[in-house]
């Protein structure tokens, strides 16, 4: 089923829905967690699923590409936006907080200062274009100077993802060729610096020490965002409406995908503009 980009009726803050986007179903993963922590709010998520992944593009497409799906949300009077891609809150968050007269929460700062309240000795694992951003190593240091991090870009975990190639024979050992500099420094706590990367914890947990703690920042953007509505007066009461789901790919790819994790999603299709970066 497709959609053009329109508009909705207007919506009161108490029925209003927050708005979560991601490049494809590593934002799944957040919504997860508003369903957990936030059981009364409403939710619209939009996957980008067309122009995934976002972790090897320029930092002007994810600008663009945020841009144009917070110009769409707005459209669709969302209460708050959160932005669920690690990519994006790196190279846009800061700018487009700076742009819409609406709340916009990123993944990583909550993340971050959920890993320096943990660990000692980080691993972080992200994208190329997060990593080469240092968003999370600035983050954590903010948050604790006495941290000692480093980082690994994974490129091959997004499309495995997206690709539904989890069980594939050769992921173990591409996570295992990704991770194990980070064990080989001892690091006490792994950072998932992707919304995507969770879903493969099944797989990291075949070869990653008990010892070391897994930091979601889903979890903690949930959090924040929970606290940021309750500061705005925002919150609903109300019983939640059923999760509007929106992709600009192919809506039957990312129904086989997010059921797995979700019950089978009811998905629509959005046209996008054609997006020019000069």
């Amino acid at each position: 089923m497709q959609d053009r980009l329109t508009s909705t009726p207007h919506q009161s803050d108490e029925i209003a829905r927050i708005g979560v986007f991601d490049s494809g179903v590593g934002g799944l993963t957040v919504l997860k967690e508003i369903y957990r922590q936030l059981p009364h709010e409403s939710v619209l998520y939009f996957g980008d699923t067309a122009r995934v992944p976002y972790g090897t593009r320029s930092a002007a497409e994810i600008l663009k590409f945020t841009r144009q799906t917070l110009d769409w949300m707005v459209q669709q009077r969302v209460k708050m936006a959160i932005m669920a891609c690690n990519t994006s809150s790196a190279l846009a968050l800061e700018t487009v907080q700076s742009e819409y007269d609406l709340p916009i929460l990123g993944v990583i700062l909550p993340g971050a200062r959920a890993a320096a309240l943990q660990g000692r000795r980080i691993g972080v694992i992200a994208t190329p274009a997060t990593v080469n951003s240092n968003a999370y190593l600035h983050a954590i240091l903010e948050a604790n100077p006495r941290t000692q991090i480093w980082q690994v870009a994974c490129p091959k975990f997004v499309p495995i993802i997206e690709h539904n190639r989890i069980a594939a024979p050769d992921t173990l050992q591409i996570a295992t060729a990704y991770i194990q500099p980070l064990l080989d420094r001892s690091i006490d706590t792994l950072v998932y610096g992707c919304t995507h990367y969770p879903h493969l914890e099944p797989v990291l947990r075949q070869f990653v020490p008990r010892t070391i703690q897994f930091i979601n920042p889903a979890v903690a953007v949930v959090t924040a965002a929970a606290n940021e509505l309750n500061l705005l007066g925002i919150q609903s009461h109300c019983k939640a409406m059923p999760t509007k789901f929106i992709v600009s790919g192919d809506p039957a790819q990312f129904t086989q995908i997010a059921s797995q994790w979700l019950p089978a999603p009811l998905v629509q299709q959005i046209i996008l503009p054609t997006v020019t970066v000069s």
